[in-house]
């Protein structure tokens, strides 16, 4: 992919699934990437809720690899219940990553990205963002806001030569969705999301497969690169056809 080696790439969320998978395929692209997350195995430490943080980090990527020409958005939290039984912190925890922590890390890299006047920002969403789902309004309205904040922020630095972007999967073979599947037979909740549940007013995944976090990854890749240079404000969906394009 042209337009990625050499250049220096942050990564929310880096230590583990799509996060981890991103990182391995910038990298391959030629990239110099700078992981960051709150977990453990990565170069940076980061709090994405926390804005010094955040600045913090920003600017020790910068001081360390340079100018920093990519930003990749991962970083995320899914806390299920249905409305009734969300309490308060969960939902001002999954805004605090999801939503908030987008606005950090971007708020940050696009400053520096605008007097340079390139740069590349991809935030990886989720398809709840796209239609309503049973038992996860905090992550479909976090996801929601991140997702509309990108597009907003896109039309903002258009004019400085930078690109935003969303990436929205559906299910991924992460641990995310393990942990949903947790109380239930593997093989049974595999099924049932791969065919759907009428009774949460879900559908299936037409393609009849659950992604790999590779799957997500290429998408990332790509709107990162020259192939995609006229690409901006997209919402690439990645998710086997599950949405309907709703």
């Amino acid at each position: 992919m042209d337009g990625i080696d050499g250049r220096v790439a942050l990564v929310t969320g880096a230590a583990r699934g799509i996060g981890a998978a991103v990182c391995a395929a910038l990298a391959a692209a030629g990239a110099e990437v700078a992981g960051a997350d709150l977990l453990a195995g990565v170069p940076y430490r980061m709090d994405v809720r926390d804005p010094r943080d955040v600045e913090d980090v920003v600017a020790a990527v910068e001081r360390d690899l340079g100018p920093i020409g990519i930003l990749v958005n991962i970083a995320g939290v899914l806390l299920p219940g249905t409305v009734a039984d969300t309490g308060d912190d969960g939902w001002r925890q999954s805004f605090a990553v999801n939503a908030d922590g987008v606005f950090h890390v971007s708020r940050a890299v696009a400053r520096r990205m605008t007097p340079r006047r390139q740069g590349v920002i991809v935030t990886v969403g989720s398809n709840a963002a796209c239609v309503p789902r049973v038992g996860m309004a905090a992550y479909a309205a976090s996801k929601a806001a991140a997702r509309m904040f990108t597009r907003c922020l896109g039309l903002e630095v258009a004019r400085h030569g930078i690109r935003c972007n969303v990436v929205s999967p559906g299910s991924t073979d992460t641990s995310m969705l393990r942990a949903l599947w947790a109380d239930a037979d593997p093989g049974e909740a595999l099924s049932a999301t791969l065919t759907g549940d009428p009774g949460a007013f879900r559908v299936g995944i037409p393609l009849g497969r659950v992604a790999e976090p590779e799957d997500v990854a290429g998408a990332v890749v790509f709107l990162c690169s020259d192939q995609a240079r006229h690409i901006t404000l997209h919402d690439l969906l990645v998710d086997g056809g599950a949405t309907l394009r709703a």
